[in-house]
């Protein structure tokens, strides 16, 4: 009976072998009537898809088509689970098999992409050597997107498989609109480029917007959407943007005049400010946020490249600029006073940043707290941040101590005064002009040092100038007639002598 039993064991066994063997050559068996070449690409939007039976593309059985000549794309289901597919060749179970998908398309712009599949599915743009989607794997129907940008010929292979159970695999492909122009030129005089992105991080440029006006470049941008919707649009010059996860980036060259600037942002949700091109951010609140506001003061002078950047993950949609400027008052960097020759006083003094800046009054004073206004002296140049010097020497007729200062006058009236300075003038230069009534028809000028350049003036009493006379240095005694060769009517006049430091007044009497 043993021998019986395992006799009857083996036979069942030898039995069992060969229908399995039988059957995996059944399965592996290529189809023989199976056209195509498993290589040739679809044109047209039109798919070539080959199917084989197995999950990993193992035997050959024929090919497919599918999406139309108006578009590429297509959802296939293969009738179910366990059913027939029928192909060009022959026709397959729709449980363990594969299908790989090829198409060759002139694809020139961004482009968003999406693939599904339930099992595994992967997408290449480049004939199969990279793929940018990837889910090979067991899996219920699951979808993934990319962004992508194409120029020119594009060969895509879209790869399936499934393991048993649900089949399924979709393709779909979108053109976006995009923005043209260059996203990196600033804009100028107070006038904001603002470059719109779909993404939070700058990825699909949509077009170009402004902000700001030729008076401030300060602005409170909403997109249109202050109730925080996720599905509102706003336009750009190219395309509109979904103010959804979307992002701008906003530049603007600005000069600064030299001062103090307070600046405001504001953002929901992230909001940064760069005042080197991007490179730093002075003030960076780059995160999901309610709108919050930053702040930033500094002393500015110059030319600067500002990028403020913005990004919305959701909800409602702001951001804000806002500059402020203090101008800062002329800087003094140096002041002087020496004495020349015992006799005049020679102040010096150095500035810098004179922007906004009109003129120099010299103030005197012989007591230190009481200053009379010597002589006015304009800004050399206007609004100049770099160093300028100035001197003026006073030759006044004083023996002891002199107190010198300076105001520094802004073209709006607004002024400063400088440190006061102290010098000792032991000999005092005199200066005389004698007689103050005059007989002869003569008049004396007499200087106890050289006065440069001197000048004699005199008028009437209505201001008319009726003599001068002139001297390349004056110095000792001179005689001069009044009137020149005619005599003049008796009766008062003004006499003057002066240089460009010096001016001496003095009203005299003609007697005929």
């Amino acid at each position: 009976m043993k021998t019986i039993a395992k006799s009857y064991v083996k036979t069942i066994i030898l039995f069992l072998l060969f229908f399995l063997l039988c059957y995996g050559l059944l399965s592996a068996q290529t189809c023989s009537t199976a056209a195509g070449d498993q290589t040739t690409y679809g044109t047209n939007n039109v798919w070539i898809g080959y199917v084989y039976t197995g999950e990993n593309f193992n035997n050959y059985q024929g090919y497919v088509n599918e999406g139309s000549s108006s578009s590429p794309n297509f959802d296939e289901g293969f009738g179910g689970g366990g059913v027939t597919y029928n192909t060009d060749g022959c026709s397959i179970t729709t449980d363990n098999f594969s299908v790989r998908y090829k198409l060759q398309q002139n694809l020139v712009g961004n482009y968003t992409i999406t693939v599904g599949g339930d099992d595994g599915y992967r997408l290449s743009l480049d004939g199969g050597s990279t793929f940018p989607i990837n889910m090979w794997q067991d899996q219920s129907y699951v979808t993934t997107t990319i962004n992508v940008n194409l120029n020119g010929l594009t060969n895509l292979v879209l790869e399936y498989y499934q393991d048993g159970g649900a089949n399924q695999v979709s393709f779909n492909i979108v053109k976006n609109c995009t923005g043209t122009g260059d996203t990196t030129v600033y804009g100028t005089g107070n006038i904001w480029n603002g470059y719109v992105f779909q993404g939070m991080n700058f990825q699909l440029y949509k077009g170009e917007v402004n902000e700001g006006t030729s008076a401030d470049p300060g602005f409170d941008e909403n997109f249109g959407n202050p109730g925080g919707s996720n599905t509102n649009t706003y336009n750009t010059s190219s395309c509109s943007v979904q103010t959804y996860q979307f992002s701008a980036r906003y530049r603007l060259t600005q000069t600064f005049a030299p001062g103090n600037y307070a600046f405001t942002i504001g953002g929901d949700d992230g909001v940064r400010l760069s005042l080197d091109g991007g490179n730093t951010f002075v003030a960076n609140g780059w995160q999901d946020q309610s709108y919050t506001v930053y702040n930033y003061n500094t002393t500015l002078s110059g030319t600067y490249n500002m990028v403020l950047d913005y990004y919305q993950d959701g909800g409602d949609d702001r951001v804000t600029y806002n500059q402020t400027f203090t101008v800062l008052p002329i800087t003094l960097n140096s002041f002087s006073a020496t004495a020349q020759d015992n006799s005049q006083a020679l102040l010096k003094w150095t500035t810098s940043n004179a922007v906004n800046f009109d003129h120099f009054v010299i103030q005197r004073s012989t007591n230190g707290s009481t200053f009379d206004d010597v002589a006015s002296v304009a800004a050399t140049t206007e609004d100049s941040t770099s160093t300028q010097s100035y001197s003026y020497t006073d030759q006044d007729n004083y023996n002891g101590t002199l107190f010198y200062r300076l105001m520094m006058v802004d073209r709006d009236g607004k002024f400063t005064y400088s440190n006061v300075l102290s010098i000792s003038l032991q000999k005092a230069k005199t200066i005389r002009i004698y007689p103050t009534v005059v007989e002869s028809g003569t008049l004396f000028v007499a200087s106890s040092s050289a006065i440069a350049q001197a000048k004699l003036e005199l008028f009437d009493m209505n201001g008319n100038r009726l003599q001068e006379n002139d001297w390349s240095s004056l110095q000792g005694v001179q005689q001069v007639a009044v009137g020149g060769n005619g005599r003049l009517a008796a009766g008062a006049y003004i006499v003057r002598l002066s240089n460009a430091q010096t001016t001496i007044t003095k009203q005299m009497i003609i007697i005929k």
